[in-house]
């Protein structure tokens, strides 16, 4: 069972990670953090690595309704998307679900906020 929600976009890499943070920002998210993976790997590890971005993504009304029902969940937080480039040249956007993720919780009390931030992602990859 997929624990991310992906879809491959057309397109040169940088665009498509402004385009994956405009359409965030669409939805009401925004990207608290911005993980250059393959930047960090040639300078803590000297090691190569394909263009791989990590966004933190969060939406702050239902991340305060989140936490209001669960407050061990900013454990899980922020949503993490991801922009990287496929051995083919490819872009893959992908995105944690967030069904399976607010799922470790095991609070049925987040199951609404979790459906409605997959609403959210999916218009997102609409968008993209």
């Amino acid at each position: 069972m997929s624990y991310t929600t992906r879809k491959q976009v057309d397109g040169q890499f940088d665009d498509v990670v402004d385009r994956t943070v405009g359409a965030l920002e669409d939805e009401g998210f925004g990207v608290l953090c911005d993980v250059d993976v393959q930047a960090t790997f040639a300078e803590k590890l000297d090691e190569e690595f394909r263009r791989y971005r990590i966004l933190g993504a969060c939406n702050p009304q239902l991340a305060f309704e989140g936490l209001q029902e669960e407050i061990e969940l900013g454990a899980l937080l922020p949503c993490n998307v991801v922009v990287y480039e496929g051995d083919d040249g490819s872009v893959t956007v992908s995105a944690v679900d967030p069904g399976r993720l607010v799922g470790m919780a095991d609070n049925s009390d987040l199951d609404s906020i979790a459906e409605d931030v997959s609403e959210r992602f999916e218009r997102v990859f609409d968008a993209l």
